[in-house]
Order: C-alpha cells, then structure tokens, then sequence
C-alpha cells in the first residue's frame, strides 16, 4: 500500500469553465471558454454571434440616407464617431466637399463622443474590479454631454446627427457655451479620476503587468486604438490619415509602454485630456458658413422650406422615398474610434442602394487578441483583462 501512495498514477488533464454569455464583466453578451490549470488561464477563446443584427446585409437593403440610423447601432457608446466614418465613405463616392463648418462640428462632436465612451469604459471597468465610487463620477460628466447631444440633435444615445453631406442642424450658441463650459470644467474632473485611481497601490495590483502584449504580437494580431498605442506604436488615424480636417488640429500620439492594464486606462485618461484641447481648438475654428454640401443633391431641404415651398416637399419625397443615386465604385474609409480602426467599405452600382456592404470594427480586431493577454495569467485576472480593451459586443457582432 505504502508503494501504491508514493508511486501513483496521477492524470493531469486541464479544465474548461465557461464564462458568459450572460456574465456582467463580459461587458456584453459574450461567451468566453477557458482552459484551467488550476487558477492559471491556458487558454481564452471567445465565442461571438449572441447579438447578431445583419446590420451589412439589412444596409444592402436600404438607401444610403436609411443606413445611417444602423450605424448609430453598431457602438452604442460611440454613434457619432460612426456616423462620421460611413458619412466620409459615402461622400468620397459623391465626389462631395464638406463645408468647413461642417467639418468642424463634426470634430467636436466626435471629441465629445470618444470623451463619453471612455468615461463609461473607466467606470465599468473599475467597477468590475471592485471599487465603486469612479462609476459615479464617470456618469456625472458623461450625463453632461448626453445632454449636449441631446440640445444638438435632438437625442442622446442614437443622434443620427452627422449625414451625408453635412450634419442634421447647426450648432446654435447656447450649445457652443454650454460646450466651452464642460471643456473648460471637465479638466479637474479627470483629475479626480487620477486621484482615485492612478496611484492607488490596490489599483497599481490589479493592473499593472497584468495582460501584457508586445507591439509585435498587437500588430500581428491587428489590433487598433488604445490596445495598439499601450504597447508604444505610434498608430491615429487622425494623425496618420486625417479625415474631417484633423491635419489642422494640434494634438499629440497618447502611447504607453508595457501594453498591460494599467497603460491601457493611462492612454485613455490622456486621450481625454488631448479630446478637450480638440474640442476648445474647434469652439476657435467655428466660422459662420453653410452646414451642407449640395442640398441639391443629397441632403432634405430645410423642415421651413417642407412646409412652404412645393418644390421642396418634392425633393424632400424624393430623397426620403427613392434615395440618391451614388455613382458606380468602391471605396474603403477608416476612422479612429474610441476603441481603434472603424472602417466602411461600400460597392455601389450606381443604385441608391448599397450593392455591397462590410464593416471592420476595433472591437472584433482587439477581442482576438485575449488568448495572447489573457495566457499564463491567474483566473482572477480575466475580468480586468477583457474590461481594458473596451470591447462593445454591438459592434463585434453586427
């Protein structure tokens, strides 16, 4: 017996614990399978496909101007920034030219929405860790521009507020004051953020060195956005290939250096502040001028024009019912998300519809990544792992 104890057959085999779909710190429905040894995380493999929508095939199946509502839809934390980016696709194909005006709302608009998207991101994932005080400060600020979005355009979460062509309203100056008023505020608030958070030793445990990933492996891996700049790659779309007049606009690369938890909320605490200086270099570039580019051609007349002019009534069905033709061609835009490379590419066949439609979204890019974060690290480290990435299952599954 005593040689039985000592010389046992011992079987090792590893363990798989499903996590999700329906978990809270998946951040979505998401389903991730690990493989245990023990507490030590083998492997991480996501399951995708719980929220499926059909949002490329419902576009094909759309005019140009009924698609932009769908693309509210992809990140519901960022439906501006999304707006944008199919915008810019769609008037590439037109040949169109934004007037500046136009083009620096739409910046503002989209500073305002990477700020927002990142305050729900920080308290969320703070949240998931464990402390629950930031949560609320978070969405103190954010219900600010919530509010802005809602004097602009009339809603907060899915605006629909940047078209084809221009953007649906101007920006009159109660919004502007009220606008200059957060930029001028919210600076103090990030740095009660920081006080919480950034030099907090239980904070500094959790994150720090935790989920690391080389820039080699982030971009073999393809990742974009604040995943890819806290491994030190220099990568912004507004700087790299600038769209909507960024190439005028001061603003610096916000980069980390170890690609772990702890940079990814550092680049995103930066972002912030660089969004705010974005935004207050806008307020200064706002210049009285047309909002559209040829109403003529793609945008409804004016809702005062609807009411009283025939002739616009007519246009206005026209473009609501039968849509605009868009010449035959393809193209691809990209743009920078709050979570990375948001891009659009379109076929058109000269038909007010879509002949084709893809999408290629940061969060589906950044998600394949969490094998490589998530690899030797302990059970316990998952949650802060998939929360620093920032993923948003609307737009992962489409």
């Amino acid at each position: 017996m005593a040689e039985t104890r000592l010389n046992p057959q011992v079987r090792t085999e590893t363990m798989i614990l499903h996590m999700g779909p329906q978990h809270p710190s998946t951040h979505g429905v998401l389903r991730v399978d690990l493989e245990l040894d023990g507490e030590v995380i083998q492997r991480a493999i996501p399951y995708l496909g719980h929220l499926h929508r059909g949002i490329e095939k419902l576009a094909e199946n759309k005019t140009f101007h009924q698609v932009i509502p769908l693309t509210d839809r992809l990140d519901y934390l960022g439906p501006m920034v999304n707006n944008l980016g199919y915008a810019l696709a769609v008037e590439r194909l037109l040949g169109l030219q934004v007037p500046e005006r136009s083009q620096v709302i739409r910046v503002i608009m989209a500073e305002l929405t990477r700020i927002q998207s990142h305050l729900v991101w920080m308290g969320t994932h703070v949240l998931d860790i464990g402390a629950m005080s930031p949560i609320m400060y978070c969405f103190r600020e954010r219900e600010q521009i919530l509010d802005i979005f809602e004097m602009v355009a009339g809603a907060r979460m899915n605006p629909s507020y940047i078209r084809v062509g221009g953007v649906n309203g101007d920006l009159m100056s109660a919004a502007r004051d009220k606008i200059a008023m957060f930029a001028e505020t919210f600076p103090k608030h990030i740095k009660e953020y920081e006080d919480l958070l950034t030099n907090n030793p239980i904070w500094i445990n959790r994150t720090k060195r935790v989920g690391t990933i080389t820039a080699e492996e982030a971009i073999d891996l393809g990742t974009t956005g604040p995943t890819l700049r806290s491994c030190g790659y220099k990568w912004d779309l507004r700087k790299t290939n600038p769209y909507s007049g960024y190439e005028t606009y001061q603003f610096d690369i916000i980069l980390g250096k170890n690609g772990d938890v702890y940079d990814r909320y550092w680049v995103r605490i930066e972002e912030m502040k660089q969004s705010i200086d974005l935004i207050k270099q806008g307020l200064k570039k706002l210049k009285p001028g047309p909002i559209y580019a040829d109403e003529a051609k793609v945008i409804p007349p004016i809702k005062e024009k609807v009411m009283t002019d025939i002739g616009a009534l007519i246009h206005h069905f026209k473009i609501i019912s039968e849509g605009f033709k868009v010449p035959e061609g393809e193209v691809y835009q990209a743009i920078e998300t709050p979570r990375g490379e948001l891009g659009f590419y379109i076929v058109s066949d000269g038909s007010s519809k879509p002949y084709r439609f893809k999408i290629k979204t940061p969060s589906f890019m950044n998600l394949m990544a969490l094998d490589t974060l998530a690899k030797g690290r302990l059970l316990a480290d998952i949650v802060a792992i998939i929360g620093s990435m920032d993923i948003v299952l609307g737009e992962i599954d489409k």
